[in-house]
């Protein structure tokens, strides 16, 4: 463990001007609060107030990367930070890109084998009944980039498809429609290279929305989760597996539903997953005894400076 002194100045980087700055918002303070609680010399930072230059200025050692949505789950503050030469929390700039984007990871997901539901890409010229013929219903429809699950909607008939498109679209200009896998949702939080017990999610709504995370009391949330230990280990394995693929370090969370023959489909990976008083990775630490500073501090002290160093093949 490393001491307060040894991580030195650490910027909490919340809030910018991405869709979800409000949940950032809470999931910084949180973290902000549970690093001054281990005696962490930890301020709040938000990069849509300050250029992201000022870190060194200020004389900042570290970041946690506590902003979530577009231009900080993205990669592109990771790319400020290592140009900077800081260490920050989390993935670096591929696995961020590379799981914020749900149709390249869906992709990537299908060319390696691993299991993700079938999917169709919609625009404006999209026949919608070919999508219903193939996807079958309901489906699901959502933005390409977006997290907390803004933008989405569970389609039950052909004609509501080009409304859930335009819905999605008024957030990204990449759209897609998946199939609906009718069963439980799941969720495994990863720390460092190992996964943390799922935990199973059940609400009153349609389905796991942005209401249900953040805003209402009536989500339930299963951990032990309820499966065999040779299920639950079987799909944890998978989620770490899912998590590598895309490159995803340090720290993260992976979605996936589980059909009622049993078998997990993939959704999405998380490499800035909230920490607020609804959030699923403190509730998977806390099953095996972490609290929500230590965790805090866990991941804060796995905080690496990203840069890969190119070595010249080629000789002198």
């Amino acid at each position: 463990m490393s001491t307060a002194a040894q991580l030195g100045k650490v910027a909490v980087l919340m809030g910018g001007s991405a869709a979800e700055r409000e949940i950032s918002l809470q999931s910084g303070k949180a973290v902000l609060q549970a690093l001054l609680g281990k005696g962490v010399d930890a301020h709040a930072f938000d990069p849509s107030e300050s250029n992201v230059c000022a870190l060194l200025d200020q004389g900042y050692d570290r970041a946690f990367v506590m902003l979530h949505g577009r231009g900080g789950e993205d990669g592109v503050i990771q790319g400020a930070l290592e140009s900077l030469g800081l260490p920050y929390t989390g993935s670096g700039v591929a696995g961020c890109a590379m799981s914020m984007d749900k149709l390249s990871s869906k992709r990537l997901w299908t060319g390696m084998g691993l299991p993700t539901p079938p999917y169709r890409v919609l625009n404006e010229h999209t026949n919608w009944q070919e999508v219903v013929n193939h996807l079958g219903l309901p489906l699901m429809v959502k933005p390409g980039h977006e997290g907390s699950s803004l933008g989405m909607t569970q389609v039950y008939e052909a004609d509501m498809l080009a409304i859930a498109w335009e819905k999605a679209a008024a957030y990204d200009a990449v759209v897609i429609a998946e199939k609906w896998i009718d069963g439980a949702e799941y969720t495994a939080a990863i720390l460092g290279d190992e996964e943390l017990p799922l935990i199973r999610l059940e609400t009153p709504r349609e389905f796991y929305d942005y209401a249900a995370k953040y805003e209402q009391d009536d989500t339930s949330y299963i951990c032990p989760c309820g499966l065999s230990d040779e299920a639950e280990t079987e799909c944890r394995q998978l989620a770490l597996e899912a998590f590598e693929s895309l490159d995803a370090s340090g720290w993260g969370r992976v979605d996936f539903m589980m059909d009622k023959q049993g078998k997990p489909w993939l959704i999405e990976v998380n490499t800035v997953p909230g920490m607020t008083g609804h959030s699923l990775v403190p509730m998977a630490a806390e099953a095996v005894g972490m609290d929500f500073q230590s965790l805090v501090l866990a991941i804060l002290e796995a905080s690496v400076v990203h840069n890969h160093v190119r070595v010249n093949t080629h000789g002198a």
